[in-house]
């Protein structure tokens, strides 16, 4: 084909790509020429086929930038093989975003690119076959006669199933009647039924009762909505942040602010941390805007989560809900991003790159004009310094709404339990209070942040702790194996200690299975509920399980976290928190923010309706500043002792911290590889000596799934002083070539959890 065509002069294309290989040696951009017969329908984020490398190999590459000319030799660039249709194109805005955080976190091109892309595949489209009758029904009862003297059984129950109906989906007939598509298709040759099919969404929101009008809102809620609105509507899109605490009606005022957007021809994205809180999330939501809303998170299948995607596309849906995956929704008239709970760690990816969801939120909202809009009873020490500092806009909710008071707590010391000879997991006080629950019918919540039986296994006589042979950390106990919760390990359980030989060997039990068994000993009649990993493994285990609480159909919920994060259950008057001590001493910085949040979070479960609610704390360390605040629900006497805290340690929010992390297969080499890759580092990134180093050293986990891990901890009061070094070891990570195949880097800036 030539440039010009019925005398019209064609313009060169020319694309460069993205790669689809996750290696530094390929993270660039590559120049291809367009061929005329693509420069039609080729644009910026399509999937492509190139020939890469010395042998052209065929390689899968997305669209970064079109363009009419190129600086390269026109005559060595290899041209594109083609588009591929199968793939779902990349709005340029999530291209931009991905270089961003590419650049922000540190990780490859591609790597990033996948993170932002909602969904990667196309799927088939759902269809609907709907069957109806081309003749009268009299005439149809005749012909399921004539059948049935023929022997055409199957042909006459499809016709009687039609008599006197409008339509008959094909599947209720295939399904229920057990009709084969053949003899569908036979009654349709021969002009007696018709077959019309219709493509159909696969919606995984199967709520459908409406509320009959929105509740009215508080004076404080209502001057929250419109002081926001009336920035928005000046210009102003700075962050702001909700301080309400639990029960005070921060939902009423999201869904407020949602209806101002939706009346603006705006979108809106709402951010919430767990799978666990979609049931109850969505179906709020769903009464008061239906059909406008869709749900994106990791249960969805891979047909559910392409067809919400869709419906975003031809504008049928206008909110979307979901964890921080949902973030990069491709709205075009992106409103709004909400983001609630919004101190949870979950917005925090453990995988590259190692983005937080609030920071990426902030960015995509200054890119779009967007407002960001964070909600918490507990907010993130970050968020509410940012607050303080007047960098964001700050609103409060310090009542809880029709005048429900927060629950009355008491701490139970578990060292006066055993000294008074308690050797239960409930204190006397717990048990006084479930006793009585029951006995009025009113429900309860127990919260353990353990899974299972999770506990580890150990020798009473030696003290050896039974470990994986691949990680270092203990196999945790099963009813029936010893299992690694980290690579997957299985093992039968022991009877003799490896080491010495003592049959004193037992499982520390303190999981939520345990106390199910426990609970159903003492009290037979209790209807109780477990939610845990392990009880919710398949797709629609939240909602079944959350829906039957909700019901009334059980007397006692036990569960993780992920019970304790944001729900609403109007006849929960008693919460218990059985082991708060477990997250307090983790090895983070976070341990005695994280321990606050979760203890105010629990107890802020109970009596949210018109009964007064109650919550024990059982603890061995009653005099921690966290459990002292979290029973007094004091927010902000525990900022003022946590931000104190992190000014004398040099610590997140007050200065930031980029954690490298290591991994190589072999111990040595891979320890020489951290002190070699941060060795002078300082000299060439941090010439005014602005930035602290901690380390290389090994990380707490020395060892997971076989590979060798160290760490190393940098500190600056500047974020940008750490990007611009994790751009210098980047550079300095290309110069190992070979040598640092086996290796692996890890970026982590303002790490949530330590290594």
């Amino acid at each position: 084909m030539t440039d010009t065509e019925n005398g019209a002069a064609l313009k060169k294309l020319y694309a460069r790509v993205i790669i689809d290989i996750d290696h530094e040696k390929v993270d660039r951009m590559f120049s291809y020429r367009v061929p005329a017969e693509l420069r039609d329908e080729i644009g910026i984020g399509c999937s492509v086929t190139v020939p890469f490398g010395r042998g052209d190999t065929p390689r899968q590459a997305y669209v970064t930038e079109l363009a009419d000319s190129t600086d390269f030799d026109e005559s060595r660039l290899k041209e594109i093989l083609g588009i591929n249709y199968g793939e779902v194109p990349a709005l340029a805005r999530n291209i931009e975003l991905a270089w961003w955080m590419k650049k922000r976190y540190g990780s490859t091109m591609i790597t990033a690119l996948k993170t932002v892309l909602p969904i990667k595949k196309q799927v088939r489209a759902a269809v609907s076959r709907q069957i109806s009758l081309l003749v009268s029904d009299e005439e149809a009862s005749l012909l399921a006669r004539e059948c049935f003297l023929k022997n055409k059984r199957a042909q006459a129950r499809l016709l009687e199933a039609l008599v006197g109906a409008q339509s008959v989906e094909q599947t209720m007939l295939t399904g229920r009647l057990g009709i084969s598509p053949q003899t569908i298709k036979s009654l349709e040759k021969q002009g007696i039924i018709r077959v019309e099919t219709t493509e159909s969404y696969r919606n995984p929101i199967r709520f459908r009762e409406r509320e009959t009008g929105k509740k009215a809102l508080t004076d404080a809620q209502q001057a929250i909505v419109n002081d926001y609105l009336e920035k928005y509507d000046a210009g102003i899109r700075k962050p702001a942040l909700l301080f309400g605490i639990t029960g005070s009606g921060k939902t009423e005022v999201y869904m407020e602010l949602i209806e101002g957007m939706l009346a603006r021809g705006k979108d809106v994205i709402v951010l919430i941390p767990e799978i666990a809180l979609t049931y109850q999330t969505v179906r709020r939501f769903y009464r008061r805007f239906a059909d406008i809303i869709a749900v994106m998170n990791s249960r969805l299948s891979a047909g559910e989560k392409y067809d919400q995607l869709r419906r975003v596309e031809e504008g049928k849906v206008h909110i979307m809900i979901g964890p921080r995956s949902a973030l990069f929704t491709p709205f075009l008239n992106l409103g709004l991003v909400i983001i609630d709970e919004e101190h949870e760690t979950s917005y925090k990816s453990e995988t590259m790159p190692r983005y937080h969801a609030r920071e990426t939120a902030e960015h995509l909202c200054a890119m779009t004009g967007a407002g960001l809009f964070l909600g918490s009873a507990t907010p993130s020490v970050e968020s509410y310094m940012h607050a303080r500092d007047g960098d964001y806009s700050y609103y409060e909710l310090t009542e809880r709404i029709n005048g429900a008071m927060l629950p009355r707590v008491m701490i139970a010391d578990l060292r006066k339990e055993l000294a008074n000879g308690n050797f239960s997991m409930f204190s006397e006080t717990l048990q006084r209070a479930m006793a009585d629950r029951l006995a009025k019918g009113q429900q309860i919540m127990l919260f353990l942040n353990r899974r299972g039986i999770a506990g580890f296994v150990s020798c009473r006589s030696c003290g050896t702790v039974i470990k994986c042979p691949h990680c270092d950390v203990s196999l945790s106990e099963h009813p029936d194996r010893l299992i690694c919760h980290y690579c997957g390990y299985e093992t039968a359980k022991v009877s003799k200690c490896p080491t010495c030989g003592s049959g004193y060997i037992y499982g520390f039990r303190a999981g939520t299975q345990q106390i199910e068994e426990k609970l159903k000993k003492m009290y037979p009649s209790a209807r109780v509920l477990r939610m845990d990993a392990d009880t919710t493994r398949k797709k629609d285990d939240y909602d079944r399980i959350l829906a039957a609480f909700s019901a009334g159909e059980a007397d006692i919920l036990i569960g993780t976290q992920m019970i304790v994060k944001g729900h609403d259950f109007p006849g929960v008057t008693l919460v218990g928190v059985l082991a708060a001590d477990l997250s307090l001493f983790a090895s983070d910085f976070n341990a005695s923010e994280r321990t606050f949040q979760l203890l105010t979070q629990a107890v802020g479960r109970a009596g949210r309706a018109d009964l007064a609610g109650e919550a024990v704390i059982q603890t061995y360390q009653p005099e921690h500043v966290a459990v002292q605040m979290a029973a007094a629900q004091d927010y902000k006497g525990f900022y003022e002792e946590e931000i104190r805290d992190r000014e004398m340690l040099q610590l997140p929010p007050i200065w930031h911290m980029l954690a490298i992390l290591i991994l190589g297969d072999d111990e040595g080499k891979t320890g020489r590889y951290a002190a070699w890759l941060t060795d002078t580092i300082l000299d060439r990134a941090d010439p005014a000596g602005q930035i602290r180093k901690l380390g290389p050293a090994p990380a707490t986990i020395g060892r997971l799934r076989d590979r060798f891990r160290w760490v190393v901890y940098f500190k600056s009061r500047q974020t940008e002083d750490l990007v611009r070094l994790k751009d210098a070891l980047e550079s300095k990570m290309q110069k190992a070539g070979e040598a640092a195949e086996d290796i692996s880097v890890y970026f982590d800036f303002d790490p949530m959890s330590g290594y």
